[in-house]
């Protein structure tokens, strides 16, 4: 399961007439507005709002969706619960809340309204939302037993829209430009040619870096934001150790350099009981079993009764 939480609205009456007049929505579940025409739901999610007019937006708005392997595992009943379990988690609770059926894409997908203002007036806060979205939707996938994703590369861009495909565009150019790079100042110049900005965040007063965003146009995103693999940390670690893989490739000698070495030798002499033979990799010890003490014992013996005999015998 996946949860998309946009940037909270300002007006209820778009985004309750773009989940509910969409064709074939389908409303599942309703608390505290009424269904019977969509003026009225639009006109309680605006009464309530009322009792918190500070609060500019009001408009709660995230969308879950699941694979389209899992489409046998879900019905109505079983992704509204789901639904509520994921509020309870995030606590989105006590306020108004509408749930929306969308049938316009080939995988199952809800969209869910809420009211940032809940019953007792009351803000309902949406810090730290995205960090805890991650942690949530994957902890209800692996307890309902739901299919998890394998990652942006299976994802079809042909899809997406607006931010969402902004994002996999970035996705897609940073990756790919970051695994050929040895340093952070290299990475950044390549992304000026692709029309990406990069910014570094520092700790307060401070160069020590702790952070990263990409741009593009009038867009900015947490490298985080995009993908965990796009962090700072993880981002930096991965160039750190490309340049390491790349300055011992460099250091190691080419073939060429073997062979002059293996000549320069010369002749190898015999050392011990061990014979050598070089190769174009160096010298392997051949090693020269030692003489069985035993079969000489046995032999000796053998040669005394040999003795014995012949001067009986004489």
């Amino acid at each position: 399961m996946i949860a998309k939480i946009p940037k909270p609205g300002k007006s209820f009456g778009g985004c309750i007439e773009y989940n509910v007049l969409k064709k074939e929505a389908a409303i599942l579940y309703a608390d505290g507005v009424r269904i019977d025409k969509t003026a009225h739901i639009i006109a309680d999610f605006n009464m309530q709002r009322k009792m918190n007019p500070g609060l500019g937006q009001a408009v709660g708005h995230i969308s879950l969706s699941w694979s389209l392997e899992d489409k046998d595992k879900l019905n109505d009943e079983k992704m509204v619960s789901i639904a509520k379990e994921y509020l309870q988690k995030m606590k989105i609770q006590d306020t108004q809340l509408l749930i929306v059926k969308h049938k316009d894409r080939a995988h199952p997908h809800i969209h869910i309204v809420y009211n940032r203002v809940n019953n007792e007036g009351k803000t309902i806060p949406d810090s730290f939302q995205h960090l805890k979205n991650i942690k949530i939707s994957k902890d209800l996938t692996l307890k309902h037993g739901m299919h998890i994703g394998q990652g942006k590369e299976k994802v079809n861009r042909q899809q997406l829209k607006g931010i969402d495909k902004l994002k996999y565009e970035l996705f897609d150019t940073i990756k790919a430009v970051s695994q050929k790079v040895t340093s952070m100042a290299e990475l950044k110049q390549e992304l000026l040619k692709q029309g990406i900005g990069m910014q570094f965040k520092y700790k307060s007063g401070t160069l020590e870096k702790q952070g990263i965003s990409f741009s593009k146009g009038d867009y900015k995103f947490k490298g985080s934001e995009i993908d965990r693999s796009l962090s700072y940390g993880r981002l930096s670690k991965q160039i750190e150790q490309q340049a390491q893989q790349k300055q011992a490739e460099e250091q190691r000698p080419t073939l060429a350099q073997q062979l002059r070495e293996v000549i320069n030798r010369g002749p190898v002499k015999e050392q011990s009981s061990h014979q050598s033979v070089i190769d174009l990799f160096g010298r392997i010890p051949i090693i020269t079993p030692e003489p069985d003490p035993y079969r000489r014992r046995k032999r000796k013996g053998r040669d005394n009764d040999q003795d014995q005999s012949q001067g009986i015998s004489r």
